[in-house]
């Protein structure tokens, strides 16, 4: 039995590196190809790196003088194209504002409500119980106004993109419990803004960005620079501290149950080791009489 225990597992193993030699022999086979057409063959060209997130790990948790700090970055510079539909001004008391702190910073904006008596839309100054309103009346209005491209929503927009790591980085992803592509990615993206390489043309009205998901270069421009924003507590008021910051927050905002989410989780593996203890213990307890 033994014997064919190691004759599977060795097999498996061999599968195993045979699969990732493949692929590995087919990517490179199609990255010759793509560049003997003078294309790049895959995006982003650079991979996103990696960020030491306080969120990261079975144990992470938000820091909410950084969520603050991403707040206030994303109201000054990425509100003007970006909607946050689906958060709610009341839900920002998890980043450690007073219930009266909420209320006057969705009293700042207006957004549209009604109708009326008399049938009509009006517009009034929000309330915590509202979302966060979109810059724009409508896609078409976006795209209009960005170049023909239409800013994508923020609310789920740390989960939603993120890079394919690949064999074998996946397989250590699950027992380290990475799951900050997206806040990676974002922070990447904003940092990696830069001219173009010798030889690289991009079309015009675009930006090359190595690190873009789609292309070497997008439509965006850079959004953000040094000294931009200024900041209460003192952190750097840097290109790097602002999109660490507001990635930071943009996974808040995809996720605001993280901590809750991994404490549980926490208590279940706690649980499932004390039980998995308890029924060994009375196997033995009620085989110990028995005899074998």
């Amino acid at each position: 039995m033994k014997k064919l225990v190691t004759s599977i597992l060795s097999l498996a193993v061999v599968a195993g590196l045979g699969l990732g030699t493949a692929l590995a022999q087919d990517e490179h086979a199609a990255d010759g190809e793509a560049h003997a057409e003078g294309a790049t063959p895959h995006y982003p060209i650079n991979k996103p790196r990696e960020v030491d997130w306080s969120f990261a790990g079975p144990f992470g948790h938000y820091d909410k003088g950084q969520l603050q700090r991403g707040l206030k970055v994303y109201t000054e510079v990425c509100a003007a194209c970006h909607s946050m539909t689906l958060v709610s001004f009341r839900t920002l008391q998890d980043l450690g504002y007073s219930e009266e702190q909420v209320k006057a910073f969705a009293a700042n904006y207006q957004v549209t409500d009604g109708p009326n008596d008399d049938g009509d839309m009006f517009d009034r100054a929000a309330v915590p119980s509202d979302y966060f309103p979109p810059p724009f009346p409508n896609a078409q209005a976006a795209a209009a106004s960005n170049n023909g491209a239409a800013p994508p929503d923020f609310s789920l927009i740390a989960k939603a993109r993120g890079v394919t790591r690949g064999f074998p980085q996946f397989v250590f992803d699950i027992f380290t419990q990475y799951q900050e592509g997206g806040p990676d990615y974002i922070y990447s993206l904003l940092t990696g803004y830069q001219e173009p390489p010798e030889g690289v043309e991009v079309p015009e009205g675009t930006y090359y960005n190595p690190y873009f998901i789609a292309s070497a270069s997008l439509a965006m421009a850079p959004p953000i620079s040094d000294g931009q924003v200024t900041y209460d507590d003192g952190a750097p008021e840097t290109l790097d501290q602002y999109s660490k910051d507001v990635s930071a927050f943009l996974m808040w905002a995809a996720e605001p149950h993280l901590e809750d989410r991994k404490r549980t989780g926490f208590m279940v593996m706690v649980f499932l080791l004390i039980f998995t203890g308890l029924i060994y213990l009375t196997k033995k307890s009620v085989y110990a009489s028995k005899e074998h």
